[in-house]
């Protein structure tokens, strides 16, 4: 006879296997350029409530998507939710850590605050960050 888990956990073991996929199947780079092993995954936690995954996705596609499409050695990114608790997940991969370490944080504290102004215009509020930063990483290929 076999158990049933619930549908919580099964939701985890799905997330975690998804996030090992990604991080230990190789990547095939958009421009051909860097081999695998050099590449690195940014990994982004945001808090992100169910009433603002909308709002969310368009700050996303109206600022930082146009812009690491122009950064040298940007290769690709998803963005996952996890519903249960209500987070928004960025996986950005890079063709190295060098080219993502060499981009000016002035250029990312302006995509931010093009970012913030994005989402407090998609979901009403008037000041602040609607989705706060909780967790920022790197996974590098074994």
């Amino acid at each position: 006879m076999v158990s049933r888990l619930p549908m919580a956990l099964l939701r985890q073991l799905a997330g975690l296997v998804l996030l090992l996929l990604l991080v230990l199947v190789p990547l095939t780079p958009a421009s051909g350029a860097q081999p695998y092993e050099l590449v690195v995954v940014e990994h982004l936690r945001l808090k992100v409530p169910e009433a603002g995954v909308d709002a969310w996705l368009a700050a996303e596609r109206g600022s930082w998507e146009p812009w690491l499409a122009q950064q040298p050695g940007f290769l690709d990114r998803q963005l996952l939710w996890d519903a249960e608790r209500e987070e928004g997940t960025l996986l950005i991969h890079w063709a190295s850590r060098e080219q993502w370490m060499a981009i000016p944080s002035t250029q990312v504290q302006a995509v931010q605050q093009r970012f913030e102004a994005l989402a407090r215009q998609a979901s009403g509020l008037s000041q602040g960050n609607p989705f706060p930063l909780i967790f920022e990483g790197e996974l590098a290929p074994l």
